[in-house]
């Protein structure tokens, strides 16, 4: 059975510099209220346009990002392969609006994905829908009640397309892209939208991964449903589980419009779907291909057991893990020293620009339970062992 608490494995790629960088900068994040401050006080800093970037660069950039630039990356790749970790260039910039913008997004996406071409490092590329295509737009294209202008629906197909512009380039130089999951409100139409990316571009090789958000209580019957839609169409079914990014902001929205939230009761049955989830894909592995992205222990263990029980080699290259760079080493390391497939996510972007991104790594670390006590404990143990 695999450890996760062998930190001599976990920290193997990590100076002892970048040790106690990490420490003290989890031991920031533990503070719920330091990081409320230290928010309004970054916002405000980078807003008066004071040069506080390279004080980011040497902490929280370094400690969750790859670099600004693709070339900027290429170490971190590097670092993480020599210890068998994959890399997903993830472009984390937010917020851009204009149609030069989401092209500009898209051209570099797919320069991710030619990065990625032929290097076993780097085994996907990823992108969210909402970073190419207005989303006010995404909101009407998912309204059924809605009908779009005409300058909307014109406005709707470019963004089609340039979903199929960046699918077309991952499935020519066999490369596997993430659709990343939305708010449920638009997640219905990316769902239609990747759906049609499979059926051009998953016959024989996951191309194109859908992402199902596993705190929502309707997804696992939806998974369920795509084992028709993948036997009806003759393709793989290529999905990333989650368990979800937008909790707050969901249950807000259905309380202040009046209608069912679409997020589980409590973590315990958002747990319950996720890993019955993997069981089902396990269960019917040959019309599906899995990353399991989860940052928790215990479903991670258990998809390794589901493996073994259905002897699934650790290295069959349908099933990845999954965490984020400078999260959870001691799930990502050990399971690659065992063989497993596990990826990073590595965000990378101009620094002003990613801090929405960083910002929220903070808000998520302080808000899941245990996640900042669970990474500080790891690293005081791997410390202490080092000078021991």
């Amino acid at each position: 059975m695999i450890s996760f608490d062998n930190t001599e494995i976990a920290f193997r790629s990590k100076t002892n510099t970048d040790l106690k960088r990490a420490y003290w900068l989890f031991k920031i994040i533990a503070s719920p209220t330091v990081v409320k401050i230290g928010k309004v006080a970054t916002n405000f800093l980078l807003a008066i346009r004071l040069p506080i970037s390279w004080a980011i660069k040497a902490t929280i950039f370094k400690q969750f990002c790859g670099g600004e630039t693709i070339p900027d990356c290429d170490k971190t790749i590097d670092t993480l392969g020599q210890f068998g970790v994959g890399t997903i260039l993830d472009y984390s910039v937010e917020g851009k609006t204009s149609d030069e913008d989401f092209d500009k997004t898209v051209n570099l996406i797919i320069d991710t994905i030619r990065r990625a071409k032929d290097d076993k490092n780097i085994p996907f590329a990823v992108f969210k829908v909402s970073g190419i295509g207005q989303f006010d737009l995404l909101e009407k294209a998912s309204d059924n009640l809605y009908t779009p202008t005409i300058e909307e629906q014109k406005s709707i197909l470019t963004i089609k397309g340039r979903i199929e512009k960046i699918c077309q380039a991952a499935y020519d130089s066999h490369v596997s892209v993430f659709i990343d999951a939305e708010e449920t409100w638009i997640q219905d139409i990316v769902d239609q939208w990747t759906n049609e990316q499979m059926i051009k571009f998953n016959s024989t090789f996951p191309t194109v991964y859908n992402t199902l958000q596993m705190y929502r209580h309707d997804r696992l019957a939806y998974l369920k449903e795509m084992l028709s839609f993948a036997k009806e169409n003759k393709l793989i079914y290529a999905v990333k589980l989650v368990r979800g990014a937008y909790m707050e902001k969901e249950r807000a929205r259905a309380m202040s419009k009046g209608y069912t939230s679409p997020i589980q009761a409590d973590k315990i049955a958002t747990d319950a779907d996720y890993d019955a989830a993997l069981a089902f894909i396990i269960d019917h592995q040959s019309h599906f291909a899995l990353c399991a992205g989860t940052h928790n222990e215990e479903s991670s263990l258990k998809l390794s057991q589901l493996m073994t029980q259905q002897s699934i080699s650790p290295a069959n290259s349908r099933f990845y893990f999954s965490q984020l760079l400078g999260m959870s080493d001691h799930i990502s390391y050990n399971l690659a020293n065992e063989g497993y497939n596990v990826a990073k996510y590595v965000p990378f972007g101009p620094i002003r620009e990613v801090m929405p991104y960083l910002l929220r790594r903070a808000d998520e670390n302080t808000s899941v339970a245990g996640q900042t006590s669970r990474e500080l404990s790891l690293i005081k143990k791997e410390r202490k062992r080092r000078n021991a």
